[in-house]
């Protein structure tokens, strides 16, 4: 015969099993959020966002935030529809905060908007053609008031591992020419890199060494310096006549600030497919980013509030290789805003071309 144990609790373990009962549905407890972290949408779909938590659970509010900024609130579990038309394409965080009792209990998760559309082909017609130095491996190519102004990269005396390709320097120069005529050197140490321009002001970026120069448009004398960490590694830049953007070898553009050139904020590149990385050098033309994809022949038109590509131009047979003198890849986009000119160059290219783009035929 088997003997029935009796289990006798202490009074304060009872408590104990008590008011955990009673408190198995509290805020902290089983909340959730929908859609899953990951899930991707095109842009123009609609997002519904859902806090679910256990029955009992009575919230005084749900408050949704994208990227930390409140998008709508809701009393129930009914969840937020989100419109995503003009939201930036790219990985977006969304949060819930549980409010009840004078408590909040937040949780997050995480979509990937991308373009609805896929970017649109264009094609070009070359203008003109105009002698280039090949001796400057471009970086940064500007025009204003009837000159180019280009960035040349280069080692004069590099870090380990990096090969002695020519010093760095900054140059005014001729369009019709070609010819240099104003040009300074940076430190052999330093790898120069994309240029815009301030007024009066010529800002100067470097590839690793976190610097960035300011310079006299008219003298070329080095105002001052400014430290750059913003981003992986300094490439392309250009202003829009507000603010700068930079790119850093990624698929994202930083926005700085014109006066101290700290970050403001920044959107991520996507097509209809993926992100786009290795953006370099940068033009602003009518509203739009024009950008080289370095190691390529394509130029992408970014919209600088979304970061969507919404056209991409394939210049393979602008400068066909095999190259005599050898050159390396296509990299400079300067904008005559005054004629509406479009000039082309690339790293040691022989060439700078001036092209319209039209698209594509179907």
């Amino acid at each position: 015969m088997k003997k029935k144990l009796k289990l006798i609790l202490p009074v304060a373990v009872v408590a104990v099993l008590l008011y955990s009962c009673h408190t198995a549905t509290k805020l902290e407890d089983n909340i959730t959020i929908s859609p899953e972290a990951g899930t991707t949408y095109k842009t123009g779909d609609q997002v519904l966002v859902k806090a679910s938590y256990p029955a009992g659970v009575n919230p005084d509010s749900i408050v949704y935030l994208v990227d930390s900024v409140k998008v709508g609130s809701k009393k129930d579990s009914t969840g937020l529809s989100l419109k995503t038309d003009s939201m930036p394409v790219g990985p977006r965080i969304i949060t819930a905060k549980v409010y009840q009792g004078g408590k909040d209990q937040e949780i997050s998760t995480n979509i990937v908007l991308m373009p609805a559309k896929a970017p649109v082909e264009y094609t070009y017609k070359v203008i003109k053609v105009f002698p280039h130095d090949t001796s400057c491996y471009t970086e940064g190519l500007l025009y204003q008031d009837g000159f180019l102004y280009e960035s040349g990269g280069g080692y004069g005396d590099p870090p380990p591992g990096q090969p002695r390709d020519g010093q760095s320097s900054l140059r005014k120069v001729d369009l019709n020419t070609g010819k240099v005529l104003q040009k300074i050197m940076l430190d052999p140490k330093v790898f120069g890199e994309g240029i815009s321009i301030i007024g009066n002001k010529i800002i100067q970026l470097t590839w690793k060494d976190k610097i960035g120069y300011v310079y006299d448009k008219d003298t070329f004398k080095l105002l001052n310096n400014f430290s750059n960490n913003v981003g992986v590694e300094g490439w392309g830049m250009c202003f829009d006549g507000n603010k700068l953007y930079m790119d850093d070898s990624t698929n994202r553009i930083w926005f700085l600030d014109k006066n101290n050139y700290r970050q403001i904020g920044y959107i991520d590149v996507y097509d209809d497919k993926a992100p786009v990385d290795s953006i370099n050098e940068l033009e602003y033309i009518d509203g739009k980013l024009y950008a080289n994809i370095y190691q390529t022949n394509n130029i992408i038109v970014i919209d600088p509030k979304t970061g969507a590509v919404l056209e991409k131009i394939d210049l393979s047979s602008l400068y066909p290789e095999p190259r005599t003198p050898p050159a390396e890849v296509m990299n400079g986009i300067a904008y005559d805003a005054k004629q509406k000119r479009i000039f082309i160059t690339g790293k040691k290219w022989q060439h700078l071309y001036q092209v319209e783009f039209s698209p594509l035929a179907p």
